[in-house]
């Protein structure tokens, strides 16, 4: 047993220093970095939910090379942002692997200096794809059993075997999540190509509620989306939804949650029609939306 801890400790050290040139800092302050990945020698992937709003940043490489990068593109639906680097890096190829719960992992980030840090966890989930909040479709849910620091977030996860499961984020409550490679390998070259993904948008917030108990029936439905406030001259309001409607389907779909309705969006795709059943004053109506792409932000 000895020697095969030993031999698996000698391992996964080996793992991390063959992976570390895929591990970048980006300096948000002289105190504060972000983790990024170098998916190429001239493009870092980073979590675009905890990168500033700026268009030029500092990158720190492997062994301490200091890099500027521009801001390319940022996707808030699957919480991925490129830069491009003035400088290119020297990143190992990173093989994109499967996820598989109860599997070890290794979470890379970066120290800030040019080094490299490492958790070691298991693979607690992996799922089926999902739609994030903001309308992104994440081909797997991979959820990790390890802590993170918030300097670590946005560096590459690996297997033990040294295959890439994607990029590290956190998820609700802290929970450390992956970004799966495949999300990665979709997203990035039209953040490279478009700098944005358009998705399908109604420009309404919601807010998940009961049907009232006299329209039920009617509804065919306990519960739905009343729509809290519009966004002036979006594809809701001019569709003549209004605020206090309750939203029961999209396009048939029913819509009792907020990633439903904005994977039904999505599919949907921008200028096709959304057909809206919607709660008003004790009865049923039928709307008629056109789907328009979320502004960028």
């Amino acid at each position: 047993m000895t020697d095969l801890l030993a031999q698996l400790s000698t391992d996964l050290a080996a793992r991390t220093a063959a992976l570390q040139a895929a591990v970048a800092a980006v300096r948000l302050s002289p105190e504060r970095h972000l983790s990024a990945t170098l998916w190429q020698p001239d493009v870092a992937v980073a979590s675009e939910q905890s990168l500033p709003r700026r268009e030029e940043f500092e990158l720190v490489l492997a062994g301490g090379a200091v890099a500027t990068a521009k801001l390319v593109g940022r996707d808030q639906g699957t919480n991925i942002a490129v830069l491009r680097l003035a400088a290119p890096g020297s990143p190992p190829a990173l093989v994109a692997g499967e996820a598989q719960a109860g599997a070890l992992a290794l979470a890379l980030g970066a120290d800030g200096t040019g080094g490299a840090s490492v958790r070691l966890g298991a693979v607690n989930l992996a799922g089926p794809q999902w739609h994030s909040m903001a309308g992104g479709l994440i081909d797997r849910r991979i959820a990790l059993d390890l802590r993170l620091a918030r300097a670590e977030e946005g560096g590459p996860v690996v297997s033990a075997a040294g295959t890439f499961l994607g990029m590290s984020t956190f998820g609700p409550r802290s929970r450390v999540l992956v970004i799966p490679a495949l999300t990665v390998e979709r997203i990035v070259p039209a953040l490279l190509k478009d700098g944005q993904v358009a998705r399908g948008w109604l420009g309404v917030a919601l807010h998940p509620v009961a049907v009232p108990d006299a329209l039920r029936e009617q509804a065919g439905q306990s519960s739905g989306l009343m729509v809290m406030s519009l966004v002036e001259d979006g594809p809701a309001a001019k569709a003549g939804v209004v605020a206090g409607d309750i939203v029961l389907s999209v396009n048939d779909a029913p819509a009792p949650g907020f990633r439903r309705l904005a994977g039904e969006l999505a599919k949907g795709g921008i200028g096709r029609k959304a057909a809206l059943r919607v709660v008003r004053g004790g009865a049923v109506l039928s709307l008629d939306a056109v789907i328009e792409a979320r502004p960028a932000t």
